[in-house]
């Protein structure tokens, strides 16, 4: 695994995302790299996604599904499009060799509340046999694998908001260990209820601004965002093969876990800055190397302050002070499960175009967080490494203790 050779690449053909800038891996880069950010919702820390399934899916497919299976459907036709796989046409790979490992935090919250009230006021007769399919985690997985017809190994991965980027992470070492041709892997979430946010809130996580400030100040926590990202992997050489445009590469993943507190993270920050190392050193790329960090940055004092210096200790201090960053989840809000491979799709996106977003809500950086390059408008990146590759660096940290990292590649266009 450490060195699968150039033919063992694990590359991605396809990509996809729906998020609340909107519908589309484009339009998430050119409207992140704008600086906009989505509106707020209700509850006030809220951000949903600008997304109405029955636009998008069969009405059958959408009374059986929830919301974040949903999402992930809709970015899922996206990045098969682009990977060159079409309803109705023959699929580029034999179905027993794709696989789908889609990560999700929290599940079909949405359809676990309607159910209960349901349960409350009608009472248990009422109550929707489907809600246990909908409501269930691997739920996603599941629906695309039965609507794509891939009869791979199909999986779910829950470590809360590190989830996506770990879903990335375990396709690409099924991918390497040859168990599959191609890999469908991403992340969705859709839980924006008024419980929800009452519990992050009741937590001091949420910001009672409503707004999100990765990074300032006067930050005062997250805003909750749904989504989803879809990628498809494969290796270099099986994209060759069948002539398939290549978008980036996965270069590298590390993940590890703080074995400390169920929310806070290790206060040293060493689990998390060992999953950096570990992604660099299967990358094979040196931190000076690196062109961009799209970090996690919740925008929670603790979290923000935390994974500085993490990146710290992993990268050396004056890397990381002149190394671009930036923090999606000013403009998208806080994805939970979906976070790791929507901002996997918006670093390739930053690497592939050259160009690195802005931190949205970011005015006045916070000094106490030490010498940091932080990205507050549209930012051209230059490659710092002897290839003129553009390498970047994803962090992904979720409750229960788990840190995720992935490198990706590209070639920039400018």
């Amino acid at each position: 695994m450490s060195d699968p050779g150039r033919g063992r690449e694990v590359v991605v053909t396809g990509f996809g995302a729906v998020t609340p800038l909107g519908v589309g891996a484009d339009v998430l880069h050119e409207r992140a790299v704008a600086g906009d950010a989505a509106p707020a919702g209700s509850p006030p820390a809220v951000r949903h996604a600008d997304f109405t399934a029955a636009d998008h899916l069969p009405r059958n497919l959408v009374r059986r599904t929830d919301r974040f299976t949903q999402l992930a459907l809709v970015a899922a036709e996206e990045a098969l499009s682009r990977a060159g796989h079409r309803a109705g046409a023959p699929s580029p790979w034999l179905p027993e060799r794709v696989a789908c490992v889609i990560g999700c935090g929290l599940g079909g919250t949405a359809s676990f509340e309607a159910q209960r009230e349901v349960y409350e006021k009608e009472g248990a007769g009422f109550v929707s046999p489907l809600m246990v399919p909908q409501m269930m985690a691997n739920a996603a997985a599941a629906h695309l694998s039965m609507r794509h017809g891939f009869r791979g190994e199909s999986l779910c991965v829950a470590s809360a908001c590190s989830s996506g980027a770990q879903a990335v992470g375990t396709g690409m070492r099924l991918l390497v260990s040859g168990a599959a041709d191609a890999i469908v892997v991403g992340g969705a979430e859709a839980s924006s209820s008024d419980l929800v946010a009452a519990a992050f809130a009741n937590a001091g996580a949420l910001s009672p601004s409503g707004s999100s400030r990765p990074f300032d100040r006067d930050r005062d926590g997250f805003v909750i965002g749904e989504g989803a990202g879809i990628l498809v992997l494969e290796t270099a050489a099986g994209a060759a093969r069948r002539g398939a445009e290549v978008l980036g590469a996965v270069r590298g993943y590390g993940a590890t876990s703080d074995a400390h507190h169920v929310t806070a993270p290790a206060p040293d920050g060493g689990p998390a800055a060992r999953a950096v190392a570990l992604a660099l050193r299967e990358a094979s790329v040196a931190p000076g190397e690196l062109a961009y960090v799209n970090a996690h940055g919740t925008g929670t004092a603790l979290n923000d302050r935390l994974e500085c210096e993490a990146l710290r200790r992993a990268l050396g201090a004056d890397v990381l002070a002149e190394l671009p960053l930036s923090s999606g989840k000013g403009a998208l809000g806080h994805l939970f499960g979906a976070a790791g491979a929507v901002e996997a799709i918006a670093t390739l996106q930053a690497l592939r175009h050259g160009v690195a977003p802005p931190t949205a809500g970011l005015r006045h950086p916070d000094p106490a967080l030490g010498p940091l390059d932080l990205v507050r408008t549209a930012r051209k990146l230059t490659t710092r490494a002897r290839t003129g590759v553009l390498f970047g660096l994803s962090t992904s940290f979720g409750f229960g203790g788990h840190n995720a990292a992935l490198v990706l590649a590209a070639e920039g266009r400018s």
